[in-house]
């Protein structure tokens, strides 16, 4: 089922089982932020990018680096190398997604970030070395910006897609057939938010993070939260601006996000996550936020 409709969505959502595969991806790789820099072209619509002199690139490395050593504390990371002529390739899940045995490469929007799925290493990465059949989306016209534009509940194979000038309808739909999803939900984002994944997290298929101004219908978030309830977590507009929302879970027990993030969580935000069963993991990541995006868009799940 591929809908808009929130009620018919919600009837076969409720009725399906966490059967569908892993929780949470078995590694994760990344892409250094080799050449960090403003792009211009994605600072078209993603609000959250900051003016180009507020960049340090060194800064950002050295978070990076961070990043990768906190999260193999957790499962294994690799780091692929970046490239200067890709400045915005730090944020890998827009492009490259995998399901178990398969690779999905999504079509950008934006030209400058559509060079990053053209990368042979990392596309041989998955195809000769672990033998996962690939699924191509990155000539065909319409944009699908992936585990960006589309949040996954892998446990049941339910997807939450936001549409934007990042995906379309016909993208959605081409990203819930390369995935396999049992239902996906597609909801328009509010004027200025670019990417699903800003605005809502689900957290190894048993909670969610929600930013309901980020929605342009209200009564999605409200829906969403009914589903996990009772570990529906609405999130607050200071919470959303601190890239909270920009969360993911790595294991049934833990939830990762920036430190900016953590440390704009409310008490009431802490003891719900702990109720659901989740410590809240972080690292310090301001630089790279500058590019606009946090912790979760860096991170590409391999399941």
């Amino acid at each position: 089922m591929l809908t808009r409709d929130t009620s018919a969505f919600l009837q076969l959502a409720h009725q399906s089982a966490p059967d569908f595969g892993p929780p949470t991806a078995r590694a994760a790789f990344l892409v250094a932020p080799d050449g960090f820099a403003r792009a211009d072209q994605s600072a078209r619509d993603n609000l959250y990018m900051a003016q180009a002199a507020a960049f340090d690139a060194g800064a950002a490395q050295a978070q990076h680096r961070e990043l990768q050593r906190a999260l193999a504390s957790e499962l294994p990371v690799v780091c692929f190398s970046g490239d200067p002529a890709t400045p915005d390739a730090l944020f890998p899940n827009n492009v490259f997604a995998t399901a178990p045995g398969r690779l999905v490469v999504g079509r950008m929007r934006h030209e400058i970030r559509q060079r990053e799925a053209a990368r042979r290493d990392i596309r041989g990465f998955f195809t000769d070395l672990l033998g996962y059949q690939e699924t191509d989306l990155s000539m065909q016209p319409h944009p699908c910006e992936l585990t960006g534009a589309l949040v996954i509940d892998r446990a049941r194979g339910l997807g939450f897609c936001g549409l934007s000038e990042r995906c379309d309808e016909e993208g959605a739909a081409l990203m819930h057939q390369a995935f396999g999803l049992r239902a996906t939900l597609m909801f328009d984002l509010a004027p200025g938010e670019y990417h699903a994944n800003v605005v809502l997290a689900v957290l190894a298929g048993r909670a969610a993070l929600i930013c309901a101004d980020g929605f342009a219908d209200a009564a999605v978030p409200g829906a969403i939260a009914g589903l996990y309830a009772p570990h529906g977590i609405a999130l607050s507009p200071a919470e959303h601006a601190a890239f909270a929302g920009n969360a993911i879970a790595l294991s049934e027990r833990s939830v990762w996000m920036s430190a900016g993030a953590e440390a704009s969580l409310t008490s009431t935000t802490r003891n719900r996550l702990r109720e659901a069963g989740f410590a809240s993991r972080s690292v310090p990541l301001g630089a790279i936020e500058a590019g606009g995006g946090s912790l979760r868009c860096c991170v590409a799940e391999i399941f």
